[in-house]
Protein backbone atom coordinates (compact mmCIF):
# COMPACT_ATOMS: atom_id res chain seq x y z
CA UNK A 1 0.00 0.00 0.00
CA UNK A 2 1.34 3.51 -0.95
CA UNK A 3 1.58 6.47 0.99
CA UNK A 4 -1.62 8.10 -1.19
CA UNK A 5 -3.39 4.95 -0.12
CA UNK A 6 -2.51 4.49 3.24
CA UNK A 7 -4.03 8.36 4.16
CA UNK A 8 -7.22 7.76 2.66
CA UNK A 9 -7.42 4.80 4.46
CA UNK A 10 -6.46 6.94 7.82
CA UNK A 11 -8.78 10.05 6.81
CA UNK A 12 -11.82 8.56 5.27
CA UNK A 13 -14.54 8.00 7.40
CA UNK A 14 -16.56 4.29 7.61
CA UNK A 15 -19.51 5.64 7.71
CA UNK A 16 -21.64 8.38 5.72
CA UNK A 17 -23.54 11.08 6.74
CA UNK A 18 -26.84 11.04 5.61
CA UNK A 19 -30.09 13.88 5.03
CA UNK A 20 -33.42 13.51 7.52
CA UNK A 21 -35.03 12.19 3.31
CA UNK A 22 -32.14 9.74 2.49
CA UNK A 23 -32.92 8.38 6.31
CA UNK A 24 -36.39 8.21 4.72
CA UNK A 25 -35.11 6.33 1.60
CA UNK A 26 -33.33 4.00 3.51
CA UNK A 27 -36.31 3.29 6.28
CA UNK A 28 -38.86 2.84 3.51
CA UNK A 29 -35.87 -0.08 2.06
CA UNK A 30 -35.52 -2.20 5.77
CA UNK A 31 -32.67 -0.08 7.24
CA UNK A 32 -32.59 -0.09 11.23
CA UNK A 33 -32.93 3.41 12.75
CA UNK A 34 -31.14 3.65 16.42
CA UNK A 35 -31.65 6.48 18.75
CA UNK A 36 -28.71 6.85 20.81
CA UNK A 37 -29.97 9.84 22.62
CA UNK A 38 -30.39 9.21 26.85
CA UNK A 39 -34.19 8.01 28.27
CA UNK A 40 -34.82 11.44 28.76
CA UNK A 41 -34.18 12.51 25.23
CA UNK A 42 -35.92 9.76 24.24
CA UNK A 43 -39.10 10.44 26.56
CA UNK A 44 -39.14 13.66 25.05
CA UNK A 45 -40.12 12.75 21.68
CA UNK A 46 -38.52 9.76 19.11
CA UNK A 47 -39.04 8.92 15.64
CA UNK A 48 -41.79 6.25 15.06
CA UNK A 49 -39.32 3.29 13.75
CA UNK A 50 -36.44 4.33 16.20
CA UNK A 51 -34.89 1.83 18.67
CA UNK A 52 -33.38 2.78 21.57
CA UNK A 53 -29.81 2.01 22.33
CA UNK A 54 -28.18 4.86 24.44
CA UNK A 55 -24.69 5.13 23.09
CA UNK A 56 -22.74 3.94 26.31
CA UNK A 57 -24.89 0.67 25.71
CA UNK A 58 -24.35 0.30 22.56
CA UNK A 59 -20.75 0.46 23.07
CA UNK A 60 -20.80 -2.45 25.55
CA UNK A 61 -22.66 -3.88 22.56
CA UNK A 62 -24.39 -3.91 19.40
CA UNK A 63 -28.12 -5.50 21.52
CA UNK A 64 -29.36 -7.40 18.69
CA UNK A 65 -29.09 -4.85 15.72
CA UNK A 66 -29.79 -7.10 13.15
CA UNK A 67 -26.28 -7.53 10.15
CA UNK A 68 -27.14 -7.26 6.65
CA UNK A 69 -28.92 -4.35 6.34
CA UNK A 70 -27.93 -0.46 7.34
CA UNK A 71 -27.99 1.30 9.90
CA UNK A 72 -29.26 5.04 10.80
CA UNK A 73 -27.66 6.28 13.89
CA UNK A 74 -29.84 9.37 15.25
CA UNK A 75 -29.30 11.77 18.25
CA UNK A 76 -30.23 15.04 19.09
CA UNK A 77 -27.70 17.01 17.02
CA UNK A 78 -25.46 14.69 14.90
CA UNK A 79 -22.75 14.63 17.44
CA UNK A 80 -23.63 11.07 19.10
CA UNK A 81 -24.74 9.48 16.37
CA UNK A 82 -21.29 10.09 13.80
CA UNK A 83 -19.91 8.10 16.97
CA UNK A 84 -21.89 5.37 17.06
CA UNK A 85 -22.26 5.29 13.47
CA UNK A 86 -18.18 4.94 13.10
CA UNK A 87 -18.77 2.32 16.05
CA UNK A 88 -20.87 0.22 14.21
CA UNK A 89 -18.86 0.50 10.95
CA UNK A 90 -16.03 -1.00 13.09
CA UNK A 91 -18.50 -4.00 14.41
CA UNK A 92 -18.80 -4.73 10.27
CA UNK A 93 -22.19 -2.17 9.78
CA UNK A 94 -23.12 -0.72 7.22
CA UNK A 95 -23.81 2.57 8.58
CA UNK A 96 -24.87 5.78 8.68
CA UNK A 97 -25.40 8.67 10.49
CA UNK A 98 -28.06 11.37 10.54
CA UNK A 99 -27.17 14.90 10.07
CA UNK A 100 -28.63 17.39 12.29
CA UNK A 101 -30.14 14.25 14.52
CA UNK A 102 -33.71 14.89 16.16
CA UNK A 103 -33.54 18.78 15.71
CA UNK A 104 -33.48 17.99 11.22
CA UNK A 105 -36.41 15.33 12.21
CA UNK A 106 -38.97 17.85 13.77
CA UNK A 107 -37.78 20.35 11.27
CA UNK A 108 -38.31 18.68 8.22
CA UNK A 109 -41.85 17.77 9.56
CA UNK A 110 -41.12 14.14 10.27
CA UNK A 111 -43.72 12.50 12.59
CA UNK A 112 -42.46 12.80 16.70
CA UNK A 113 -44.02 10.29 18.84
Amino acid sequence: MGLIDFLKKAFTKPYATISVAEAKELLDSGATLVDVRSTQEWRSGRAPKARHIPLDRLQAGTAGIPQGRPVIAMCQSGVRSASAAQLLAAKGYESYSLRGGMTAWRHAGETVR
